[in-house]
């Protein structure tokens, strides 16, 4: 389990930043509901009730949901009725999702149910929370929604919370009566409404999401930092980064990029340096445009999925001010979902600039260098890793192929759009795990071009950064088996101890 972080963070509906999603989810943070939010609860809740009790036809509280929203739900079936609600919707099939996904939906979900739409009992508010501070995670499965509410996936929590279905509690399985009772909680009872509240969401997408542009954000500087290590690698050209250039193309996130290298290369000979040739070939000389494009990406989607986390996506809508409970479709994700789309695409065309940086690292034409970065002549080095670092990257641009236009029309043909966002998500998430081998494997061959080099001068960053680096990564002084030096590398990047490193060495 992730070392626990010792502070409260108190949910208003209104101010989660993906930040504080990423400490509860991976640093365990304590939740804590606002006042002014149950107080919202509680308004809602009772102006549910007074709806039932005037049988007046609201979806999913005395009427059916679906194609059965014809169908009449009795007062002294609600119960029975939202828990059957919940068994119908347990449909996700397998992976199960990671404790720190699950937890990043829990907050999801609970931080739109403060928002204060839903009408939902304050006391499920309330198991939400206490879930995330218990530390119980139920199982939920990833896959079985096709991004118009994870009905399907959700479920799963409402199970759990009834105290049905298995969960992680204490590092075991075990069922969620007996996580329940060690964790000295007990199981809801769902009234009105209730069920429906807890599957209408798109809190797996989210929440899910949330944690994935979080990692993307470590990766983009990431391949800053090795970007500029195959520039000390390469020997290359620093114009490109030259700060008058950049200001007559004010792009933020290629300004972003190149300051961070900059600072990378801080007091790096680069600066110095002279050469026969004027520039170098576009994987490296656009390296900060392609970056910057990609960051100008998450920015965009980062936008779009905070006003989700601090929104209602519920169907209906409660409007307690207004005496009205309105049919909607706020539950509808595209705004955001085509962010990571995009945000796929962008990323595809990060790896590919990595893997074409790589293989010219290894080509005496471009390095000057040894051919594939040998020592000597009788070692074979880096020539077959290439089909490694490329064959992921075929498998990028094969998940960065959009997918939230291929969807059906279900629930007798009342349900005729959807976005498949778990499944946009997930991709997104997938290319970010490729990418940390691709850059990996950059690293590797950038810093092996610095060992073949006599006398080169690192920047500040560079300097660090391959310090840190060859802790793991030995030089290449003879073949071995290099499975076990890029999953060495992999881990070192991913876990970010390679940018706290390097971080650090500005701090001295």
């Amino acid at each position: 389990m992730t070392n626990q972080l010792e502070y409260t963070l108190v949910l208003d509906g209104k101010s989660l930043t993906i930040e504080d999603l990423q400490a509860v989810a991976v640093h365990r943070v304590k939740v804590e509901i606002d006042e002014s939010s149950w107080e919202l609860l509680e308004k809602s809740r009772r102006f549910v009730l007074k709806k039932a009790e005037l049988d007046e036809p609201v979806y999913g509280f005395n009427r059916g949901v679906g194609l059965n929203k014809d169908r009449i739900i009795e007062a002294q079936a609600f119960e029975t009725y939202n828990r059957n609600l919940l068994y119908a919707h347990a449909a996700g099939i397998e992976p199960y999702a990671s404790e720190e996904q699950v937890r990043a939906v829990l907050l999801a979900r609970l931080n739109s149910l403060l928002v204060g739409r839903t009408g939902i009992a304050p006391a499920i508010a309330k198991q939400y929370a206490d879930f995330l501070n218990a530390g119980i995670h139920p199982l939920l499965p990833l896959r079985g929604s096709v991004g118009a509410g994870d009905i399907t996936l959700l479920s799963h929590l409402g199970l759990a919370f009834i105290g049905e279905g298995d969960v992680m509690y204490a590092g075991a399985r075990t069922s969620a009566a007996a996580a329940l009772a060690q964790a000295g909680l007990t199981p809801v009872r769902l009234g009105a409404k209730d069920g429906l509240a807890i599957v209408s969401s798109n809190a797996v997408a989210a929440g899910t999401g949330a944690l994935v542009l979080y990692a993307c954000e470590q990766l983009l500087e990431l391949a800053d930092l090795v970007y500029a290590l195959s520039l000390e690698g390469l020997q290359g050209h620093v114009t490109p980064l030259d700060p008058s250039v950049q200001r007559y193309r004010p792009y933020a996130g290629q300004s972003s990029s190149a300051e961070r290298v900059r600072r990378f290369l801080t007091n790096s000979g680069l600066w110095h340096k002279e050469s026969a040739s004027l520039q170098d070939p576009l994987s490296f000389r656009s390296a900060c445009h392609i970056h910057g494009a990609a960051l100008d990406g998450l920015q965009v989607v980062k936008a779009a999925l905070h006003i989700h986390l601090n929104a209602s996506d519920d169907n209906p809508c409660v409007l307690e001010e207004e005496d009205r409970i309105v049919s909607c479709a706020n539950f509808e994700p595209l705004a955001w979902v085509l962010g990571f789309e995009m945000l796929g695409i962008a990323l595809s065309h990060v790896s590919k600039s990595a893997c074409f940086r790589t293989i010219k690292l290894g080509s005496p034409s471009f390095t000057g260098l040894s051919r594939f970065l040998s020592p000597d002549e009788s070692t074979i080095a880096f020539s077959t890793i290439q089909k490694t670092f490329t064959a992921l990257d075929a498998e990028i641009r094969h998940l960065s192929n959009p997918s939230s236009a291929d969807y059906y029309s279900l629930a007798g043909d009342m349900e005729d759009h959807s976005s498949n966002a778990p499944f946009v998500v997930s991709k997104v998430g997938e290319i970010i795990d490729r990418l940390y081998y691709i850059v990996a494997i950059e690293a590797m061959h950038a810093v092996q071009a610095i060992d073949l080099r006599a006398g080169v001068k690192l920047g500040q960053g560079t300097q660090a950064a391959y310090d840190e680096f060859r802790t793991v990564v030995p030089f290449l002084a003879k073949d071995r088996n290099l499975t076990a030096d890029i999953q060495s590398a992999y881990q070192l990047l991913k876990s970010g101890k390679l940018l706290t490193r390097v971080r650090q060495s500005f701090a001295m």
